[in-house]
């Protein structure tokens, strides 16, 4: 890892004697990273925003499909072949919450389904023919897979995971709890706009988020504040195109093949940036009626924007929401 240059941020409210306010930026799982703490010094500061970079990079490593000595390149290499994958405790770990995932929302959050990217190719912007979608879905499926933990088999060659869809809340997770190993006690780390905290300002002052406008993402659509857990957002102007007037995004069912429509962005605030991240992308893939009555059935504050522009909240949101 390149050395750590850790840099004073504006004044904020909060702010107390004897601490500084200082950020840290990095570019690691395909989007920015940065990290915001509160330090009595600068040898603090770089020692946790150091702690944080390399738990993302470590995370990173291990989980990207891009990489040809990561675990996930690993299992995929092995489809086909009729031998199982024995997993360390961690990949184990994230396997069985997949699994689980899985289960309860009847079969959309399937970490198989990467390799729809093969049909849909958003650099060319073009829709694909139903045949070449229906030649990929037979490599799509979780319940193909056999797992038996720590052992795992694709049996079908051309199968992959794809850890993409969740590691990287994961990483912010596991990315904050280093801070406060460090002994920061009061900041937050954001991977690529999901948000783990690691603490309101010293004064108690909570932490003003931007959710932004899913047709204008430069812009916020609302803000919320909050001292402790995390917040993930999902929405159809992550990666998409549009074709005939119609938009087609990155988030696609598993069992068609082909993007959902109904919601334009979820955002979810949760205990841990994992278990929102998780929520926002079932009601994204159920859709918009499917996807608001899972979400007030799950109970966690959450705000959407459907494709109309209206937005959906609960009444756990209200006592957070400072604007909309």
């Amino acid at each position: 890892m390149d050395t750590v240059t850790v840099a004073s941020c504006e004044h904020r409210p909060g702010q107390s004697a004897g601490m500084k306010l200082l950020c840290h930026t990095f570019h690691a799982m395909g989007g920015p990273c940065e990290v915001r703490l509160y330090a009595a010094g600068d040898a603090q500061a770089e020692r946790a925003a150091r702690a944080v970079e390399a738990e993302v990079r470590r995370l990173e490593a291990r989980y990207s499909r891009y990489r040809s000595d990561s675990i996930a390149t690993h299992i995929n290499r092995s489809a086909g072949s009729g031998q199982s994958i024995e997993l360390d405790t961690e990949t184990a770990a994230l396997i069985d919450y997949a699994h689980a995932a899985w289960e309860q929302s009847g079969g959309l959050f399937d970490i198989s389904s990467g390799v729809l990217r093969r049909a849909w190719d958003f650099k060319l912007a073009r829709v694909p023919d139903q045949a070449r979608i229906d030649e990929v879905l037979t490599l799509v499926g979780w319940h193909k897979i056999r797992w038996r933990s720590p052992f795992i088999e694709l049996p079908l060659k051309g199968m992959e995971l794809d850890f993409g869809g969740y590691v990287k809340e994961y990483a912010a997770d596991c990315a904050a709890a280093a801070a406060r190993a460090c002994g920061a006690h009061h900041g937050f780390v954001e991977l690529g706009g999901d948000i783990a905290l690691i603490g309101a300002h010293p004064d108690g002052t909570p932490w003003e988020i931007g959710i932004r406008n899913p047709r204008h993402p430069e812009r916020a659509i609302a803000t919320i504040a909050l001292s402790r857990g995390a917040i993930a957002s999902s929405g159809d102007y992550e990666r998409f195109f549009e074709s005939d007037g119609k938009r087609y995004s990155h988030l696609q069912d598993p069992r068609s093949g082909w993007p959902v429509q109904g919601l334009a962005a979820v955002s979810v605030v949760a205990d841990e940036c994992l278990i929102a991240g998780t929520a926002t992308t079932i009601a994204m893939l159920k859709g918009e009626s499917a996807g608001l009555e899972w979400l007030q059935q799950l109970g966690l504050p959450y705000l959407c924007i459907d494709a109309r522009g209206r937005m959906h909240r609960n009444r756990r949101l209200d006592h957070a929401l400072l604007s909309s």
